[in-house]
Order: C-alpha cells, then sequence, then structure tokens
C-alpha cells in the first residue's frame, strides 16, 4: 500500500496518531495534505463576513449579527442561519447567556484561576484557542499556544476539522520546545476538556483553568491574537489553499515573534521578552465581578422597595 493511500484511509478502528506512525509521517503533514472543508456559495459569503465582523465586534451576538449581515448581502438571512454558521466557525459572543458553550457533556469543567492572577514572568501561564480561517474555496482552523508575559506564540497548528487530535499535537510541540507552565488556560471547548488533552497537562503537573462560560475575555490575548493574524495576514493575503496557508502562516508568526514591535511589551518583541524574562506581564481585572456586584446591589434596593410597599 502507497504512504499517501493510508493516510488517505478513513477507518475509525485505527486512530490518527497509530496510522501516522506506521505511516512515518508526522500529523502535521498529514493535516497540511487534507483538503479543506467546502461551503456552498452563499454560506462561503456569509462566513467571510461573519469572519470579519466577528474580529472586529467579537461581543455581537447571532441577532445582531444578522442584522449586520442582512445589510451587506442581496438576500434573506435568518438567525438560524447565522447561529449554524458561526456553531461551524466555533463563534460565540463575548457577553454571559445560556447555551453559549460548546463544551462535551460528559468532560469536565476546571475553573478559571487567572482572575486578579498577576503574571511576572515566561512560563506562568500558558492558554490556547482555535479560530476559523476562510480560504478561497473553503475553510479551516487553527489553534495555538501562547506565553502570556511575553505574548510569544510557542507552537501551532491548522486543521480541516475541530477534532482534539491537531489541538494535542499543538500542545506536545511547546511542551516539548519550552518547558512547561504553572498554569494552562483554555476555553471550554470539547477539544480542551478531553482526556486526552487534560491527561498530558495532568501528567506534567500543571493546573488546567477554563474559561467561564461565554467570557472570552478570560482568555483576551489569545483573542487578540487572532485579530491580528487576520488583518495583518489572511485578510491581506487571500489564501487559496492548504499549503499555501500553512507557508504563510509560518512566515508570519516568524514575524510576530521575532520581528514585529508589540505596543503592551514597551515595543519590544515577544522572543526578547520571553527570553529576558523582562518587559512582560499581565493582570486580569475581574469585570464581570464587578458588573454583578452592581447587579447584585441592584437587587438589594428593588428587595427593600418591595419590602417597603408590602408594610
Amino acid at each position: 500500500m502507497m504512504r499517501q493511500d493510508w493516510i488517505d484511509m478513513k477507518d475509525d478502528l485505527v486512530p490518527t496518531t497509530r496510522q501516522c506512525e506506521l505511516a512515518g509521517v508526522s500529523r502535521a503533514t498529514m493535516y497540511s495534505r487534507q483538503r479543506p472543508k467546502v461551503a456552498d456559495q452563499d454560506d462561503q459569503l456569509l462566513s467571510r463576513l461573519i469572519d470579519e465582523e466577528y474580529t472586529r465586534h467579537p461581543f455581537y451576538g447571532t441577532r445582531r449579527m444578522v442584522v449586520v449581515i442582512s445589510k451587506a448581502v442581496d438576500f434573506s438571512v435568518n438567525r438560524k442561519r447565522i447561529q449554524r454558521l458561526m456553531r461551524q466557525m466555533g463563534l460565540q459572543g463575548m457577553a454571559p447567556g445560556p447555551n453559549t458553550s460548546r463544551a462535551h457533556p460528559q468532560h469536565p469543567i476546571y475553573p478559571y484561576l487567572l482572575r486578579g492572577l498577576e503574571i511576572t514572568r515566561p512560563n506562568q501561564v500558558w492558554s490556547t484557542d482555535i479560530t476559523y480561517i476562510r480560504l478561497a474555496n473553503g475553510f479551516v482552523y487553527l489553534v495555538a499556544v501562547m506565553d502570556w508575559y511575553s505574548r510569544k506564540v510557542l507552537s501551532w497548528r491548522i486543521s480541516n476539522s475541530m477534532d482534539a487530535s491537531f489541538c494535542l499535537d499543538c500542545l506536545e510541540e511547546a511542551l516539548r520546545n519550552y518547558g512547561k507552565p504553572d498554569i494552562f488556560n483554555s476555553d471550554q471547548g470539547a477539544q480542551f476538556t478531553s482526556a486526552d488533552f487534560t491527561g498530558v497537562l495532568q501528567r506534567e503537573e500543571i493546573k488546567i483553568s477554563m474559561d467561564g462560560r461565554g467570557r472570552a475575555f478570560d482568555n483576551i490575548f489569545v483573542e487578540r491574537l487572532w485579530r491580528n493574524v487576520k488583518y495583518e495576514d489572511i485578510y491581506l493575503n487571500g489564501y487559496a489553499t492548504m499549503g499555501e496557508l500553512v507557508v504563510g502562516l509560518g512566515k508570519y508568526f516568524v514575524l510576530y515573534n521575532t520581528d514585529r514591535p508589540h505596543q503592551s511589551l514597551d515595543y519590544k518583541t515577544p522572543d526578547s521578552v520571553y527570553a529576558t524574562a523582562s518587559g512582560g506581564g499581565a493582570l486580569i481585572i475581574d469585570k464581570f465581578a464587578e458588573r454583578e456586584k452592581t447587579e447584585d446591589q441592584k437587587t438589594e434596593c428593588m428587595t427593600a422597595m418591595v419590602a417597603q410597599l408590602d408594610g
């Protein structure tokens, strides 16, 4: 059997990892040769508009997204279609609300450990996330692992599906090349709550932190990374194929880490901040707690007023 024929096999009885071991290729190589998912022309247009609008306004939910997108196209768009496309793209509004998490119902969820924590050194906190990447005739997904202190991108992978294996590859590469963090943060997606993914973190004795439901600001530095990647590379270059995307992103992340000055780092580069352990840092303020505190105070006032009226 030819090596490519073995890679292309869709045999659920043999895990992807084992297939690659037997074929003598890396999973990253297999992913780069996979074909991206292809959407119909209308869905492709809507996905492109959603992607651009979400990158500008990540707090938009489906209702507001319908209003914005409907003004940009010459055909009818309903909310169910926008909801379907946003689910497919792995997007959700940042505001808390019901049914916004993509967590697997049987996977354990871990508490968010970063609220109010001061990040003072490299490898104190790493985080990860997945974003939708459009191509000329389809789409794929990008995952990255970032060091919070320096904003350095430690590893990245692309895939044409949102399974856990390419996220696991990304994590293992970062651990192999940069040691390990004290805390690893992610959202509650099924990829990151899976036993395989959390098992690696537990094996390395890394504390697991997960964003609150619907609170993308909990992972704000990766959200900013996605905005930069799209505006500075994806939207400008309009990659047609997965191979072109791999080459282009490889160049961009080298630029991002080694040459691009970062305002939040006093115009130093992530590589230099990570290497010197100086000039970086972060502190996540719990804005949601303040909001919830205000709402609790309003509720207490209303309760007191009702009690006085009843008396």
